[in-house]
């Protein structure tokens, strides 16, 4: 059994308008429920043993601010490809992760985030920013992992959710 937490980034700034997508940072709320979104998790005991992030700006401090906020000690890697990437994209990188790693957490964008929760647990949840969807697959081994793989959904948090 292997575990997916699903994280979209936090919210993001729109305010400068000379800054290319890939490169806007978050807003004053992004800054705020990204570490909460982390705290929770670590209060859950749901600290992933690898994060891999995009190498969007507002994805990858997302990722920055949960890790410090949960503890975590593993390694933050980024992945090009899981800019506004869909599904295939994260099976992808997935597959080819050592199998030492039961818990992993891939931080993204939408409408790709929804999509993988999607696929992965035949249910639909909309994954506002700085939502997280905590999947347990039925696998032994990351190669095994398709789109077709039904998973449970184990939980889904939105900042809104937790307490104060």
């Amino acid at each position: 059994m292997k575990t997916l937490l699903i994280l979209r980034h936090a919210k993001s700034d729109w305010g400068n308008s000379q800054l290319s997508d890939h490169d806007r940072q978050l807003n004053s709320r992004g800054k705020y429920d990204a570490p909460r979104m982390g705290a929770w998790l670590k209060l859950k005991e749901i600290v992933p043993e690898l994060i891999i992030s995009s190498t969007a700006e507002r994805a990858l401090t997302t990722a920055e601010l949960v890790a410090l906020a949960c503890d975590f000690e593993g390694e933050l890697r980024t992945e090009r490809k899981f800019y506004l990437a869909g599904p295939p994209a994260y099976v992808e990188i997935l597959n080819g992760l050592p199998d030492s790693y039961e818990s992993v957490m891939v931080v993204g964008h939408n409408p790709g985030m929804e999509e993988l929760v999607s696929l992965l647990t035949d249910k639909d949840r909309t994954m506002t920013t700085a939502n997280v969807a905590v999947v347990e697959l039925p696998i032994d081994a990351w190669r095994e992992l398709t789109i077709f793989t039904e998973g449970r959904l184990k939980h889904h948090w939105q900042p809104n959710d937790l307490p104060a």
